[in-house]
């Protein structure tokens, strides 16, 4: 694992003041915040944790992009979410002390800021607005949950896919998307193997519903048919 340590209070200042959880808070709150976090980087393809680790406190990804996954039985990767910047992991274990029960890996070179768990529960109890905020990305995350657990059951996965496409148009505001992960995590996403990403994608493509440009864009040039999949 390729992990470097940052002195330069800089990279913890524009860290903390992006993240939702504290960007609401005043300029004074703000610098304690700072002086509490500590800032590492680490190239492509690293662990930040894995299953059974103990966490160090609240990841902040400052850069770059990671991802959430278990490991199922058989060892096939299940993928829980993707971090951009901005997002946070490791909130669980200010609540309870049990070890990780995934593992985190960076999908590109990533600079976190991490803040200790004592440190962290010390700013939940000064600033009961930050408590505030994490509830609010816990519902949003379970709500995803919620919605994929249930397309998994009741769509094809011909649906799902056209379904992730038109929910990535609106995330990103426009008609030409950029598949934040790879096939094979994208498959893990919505339930299906890569393979039948690749024969779906062909197929949207073949129907004049998209045009793919590389692995990781694709331009939506009909998204009424594609709803109606």
């Amino acid at each position: 694992m390729n992990q470097h340590q940052h002195d330069d209070p800089m990279p913890y200042y524009s860290c903390v003041s992006r993240v939702p959880l504290f960007n609401h808070l005043e300029e004074q709150q703000m610098d304690r915040i700072v002086e509490l976090a500590h800032s590492v980087s680490h190239s492509r393809g690293a662990t930040i944790y894995r299953e059974g680790d103990h966490p160090q406190g609240l990841y902040i990804l400052h850069k770059g992009r990671i991802k959430i996954y278990r490991l199922s039985e058989n060892g096939k990767e299940q993928l829980v979410r993707i971090l951009e910047p901005g997002d946070f992991t490791g909130e669980l274990s200010l609540f309870d002390a049990k070890p990780h029960d995934a593992y985190a890996e960076t999908l590109e070179p990533a600079e976190l800021c991490i803040i200790g768990r004592d440190q962290m529960q010390k700013l939940l109890q000064e600033h009961p607005a930050i408590s505030l905020k994490m509830l609010e990305e816990f519902s949003h995350r379970l709500a995803g949950t919620e919605q994929r657990a249930a397309r998994i059951g009741m769509e094809s996965a011909e649906t799902r896919l056209a379904l992730y496409l038109a929910d990535l148009s609106e995330e990103q505001q426009q008609l030409t998307v950029e598949l934040p992960m790879s096939r094979k995590d994208l498959a893990s996403h919505i339930g299906t193997t890569p393979e039948t990403i690749s024969r779906k994608l062909s197929f949207f493509e073949d129907s004049g519903w998209i045009r793919q440009s590389g692995a990781k864009t694709v331009h939506i040039l009909d998204l009424d048919k594609l709803l109606l999949v």
